[in-house]
């Protein structure tokens, strides 16, 4: 009786391997080995051209100590990263309590605010940004004819770090419809009470709002923290890095160094620097979340 269940389980296992096989098949071959692949160049200084070599860690000593456009590209990926996670929260959660309201057409106006997160990552919606953005396009037409002076947007490196920084923003969806989610699931009953002890609408907001939506807006805070480390999109098509190397992220720097340069090596060195900067990054805000994030059941990560 016993062999019999152990084998109908072991169909039941080769079943599930079936139906997850292609995953599994395209995890292998286009996430994992990639992975494993980008290590070992990442010791060698394979350019395309010609075999690769062992060269250590001197890509990884060459990286900190020599390159100067490494320092650079590091500051401004963490001040496009403290930029852009902050402000893309708050506008989220910001339109998502304003969307939890009971009005008239409220689920129309839902879709229009979340249309910008299916295209706001897209090269068409950078370029159209780039060409709002222009010293001649639509932004500085409207400041002309509303008589206001105009800016140079892409001019120099802080505002061209900004205006890249707004179009990130401007891809607030996705973390809008989570916000709005948990919204909804704060019990009402939690704001009447609060109402009954003479609780301001600011008060029921931190004490209430806040604490019971904090799973999702830590969530979300890991979630757009990692995107926003590994921006490429938006500082390529726009800005080309530019200018003075004003927008030049760390992705912006790796896909230089791997396809300008052919510095393949060089480049998975860099690619490693970041994936161990989301790392580090990762842990401490789990740190930092411990006993600061509210979960029903009582736990914590």
């Amino acid at each position: 009786m016993k062999r019999h269940k152990i084998k109908k389980y072991r169909k039941r296992d080769y079943k599930g391997l079936l139906y997850i096989s292609p995953w599994l098949l395209g995890f292998l071959l286009l996430q994992l080995y990639p992975f494993a692949q980008s290590l070992f160049y990442s010791f060698t200084n394979f350019d395309f051209f010609n075999e690769a070599d062992l060269i250590g860690f001197r890509n990884y000593i060459k990286l900190f100590t020599i390159d100067p456009e490494f320092y650079n590209s590091l500051k401004v990926t963490i001040l496009y990263t403290i930029y852009t996670v902050p402000g893309k929260l708050l506008m989220a959660l910001f339109i998502a309590m304003i969307l939890n309201q009971k009005i008239r057409g409220i689920n129309a106006i839902r879709t229009v605010y979340y249309l910008p997160s299916l295209f706001g990552g897209s090269v068409a919606v950078a370029i159209l940004w780039k060409l709002l953005f222009m010293n001649d396009g639509a932004i500085n037409g409207i400041l002309s004819a509303l008589h206001l002076p105009t800016v140079e947007w892409l001019g120099t490196p802080a505002n061209a770090l900004m205006t890249i920084c707004m179009l990130e923003i401007w891809q607030f969806g996705s973390s809008m419809v989570m916000f709005l989610a948990a919204l909804k699931q704060v019990p009402s009953s939690l704001y009447e009470a609060a109402s009954i002890d003479g609780a301001s609408a600011v008060k029921r907001f931190f004490s209430i709002t806040i604490p019971q939506i904090s799973p999702i807006i830590f969530f979300n805070l890991i979630m757009q923290t990692i995107s926003a480390l590994q921006n490429f999109t938006s500082s390529f098509v726009i800005t080309k890095g530019g200018p003075n190397k004003g927008t030049y992220v760390l992705g912006m720097k790796l896909y230089t160094d791997a396809f300008s340069h052919y510095k393949m090596g060089y480049a998975s060195a860099t690619s490693w620097v970041i994936f161990l900067m989301i790392m580090l990054v990762t842990l401490a805000l789990f740190r930092f979340s411990s006993g600061k994030v509210y979960y029903e059941d009582g736990g914590d990560f």
